[in-house]
């Protein structure tokens, strides 16, 4: 008994340590976010979380079905919470357009586009638009960003949160085999496509930053955020695709792997946490502590600008 005693008090010092604790009672009633991905994992536990604080919350989901499920859900779960589920399927250039149409035509502001979903470490495939899978759906759904902007620019201050991933020190940027075509890896083109994530949050912060590219006088009016986040290793539906060896570490060191609920807790932060303690273009690990450092590939401010001029090619998007 005195075993098991002191057994359970290490594992917990040990989660404790891996895994702070962390809470806000910060309201956002009036605001509207935009979650990705919310009908599962960490995404339905933003959802929930931004629901409770009063913000009306947008299911953004490829399958209409455990969307509708999920807003119920939520619903169900939090009292006077407001939620909707919204097509969204972010392979299709198309179906983000159709999904940004309706959300000028149905709401009247947009606080926050919390970039949520993604896919990880799967078997080689294109998207609709003919781009590689990883590639197509973690990075170039920043054409979501695009179609959104001027509903984020009218209701600054606003926040665009792009989850990443620690995996993205892995990661290069292969410019002459972005779709993995001469040589696909699908680590590899995960570890890129989070740093992908990483260098376009950098890229963007610097475009909005003082109005530069817009015809707005100053940072207050403009008034977008933009940070990029590590949740740490959750315990969530995206692993389906990874390998065995991993999978037996999850089950031997389980007990530090995060819930999808203590997974949300950075994306939590970077929404609530005032702007004057944030750093715009920053990249937040799941400690919910000040910006920390990406890797030395994540810093690197050519490379994000080349990034950035390649996608808005591949996307035909004309940035002023």
């Amino acid at each position: 008994k005195v075993w098991f005693v002191h057994y359970i008090f290490n594992l917990t010092f040990l989660r404790s340590l891996f895994i702070p604790k962390w809470s806000s009672d910060v309201r956002l009633d009036g605001k509207t976010a935009i979650v990705t991905g919310g009908n599962t994992g960490i995404g339905k536990e933003t959802a929930k979380d931004l629901a409770a604080r009063g913000a009306r919350v947008i299911l953004a989901c490829r399958d209409m079905v455990k969307g509708e499920h999920a807003a119920k859900d939520i619903m169900r779960e939090v009292k006077g919470a407001k939620v909707v589920a919204r097509q969204l399927d972010l392979a299709d250039t198309k179906s983000i357009c159709q999904f940004a149409e309706n959300i000028y035509n149905t709401e009247k502001a947009l606080h926050y586009l919390i970039n949520n979903a993604g896919v990880a470490i799967c078997p080689y495939s294109k998207t609709v638009d003919g781009f590689e899978t990883q590639f197509g759906v973690n990075h170039l759904d920043l054409y979501l960003f695009f179609e959104l902007l001027d509903c984020l620019f009218h209701s600054a201050p606003s926040r665009v949160i792009n989850l990443s991933s620690a995996a993205h020190a892995l990661g290069r940027i292969q410019f002459d085999d972005l779709g993995g075509e001469k040589n696909y890896h699908p680590v590899k083109a995960y570890a890129q496509s989070k740093l992908a994530n990483v260098l376009f949050t950098r890229e963007l912060a610097k475009r909005t930053e003082g109005g530069k590219h817009f015809n707005t006088p100053s940072p207050a009016v403009l008034g977008v955020m933009a940070y990029s986040v590590d949740p740490g290793a959750v315990n969530t539906e995206i692993t389906r695709h990874f390998w065995r060896p991993l999978g037996d570490l999850v089950k031997n060191f389980g007990f530090l792997i995060k819930t999808p609920a203590e997974g949300a807790y950075t994306t939590i932060y970077c929404t609530v946490t005032p702007e004057n303690q944030m750093v715009t273009g920053g990249y937040y690990r799941s400690v919910c502590a000040a910006a920390a450092a990406s890797c030395r590939a994540g810093q690197d401010d050519g490379t994000a600008l080349k990034l950035w001029a390649v996608s808005c090619h591949l996307l035909g998007i004309r940035w002023r």
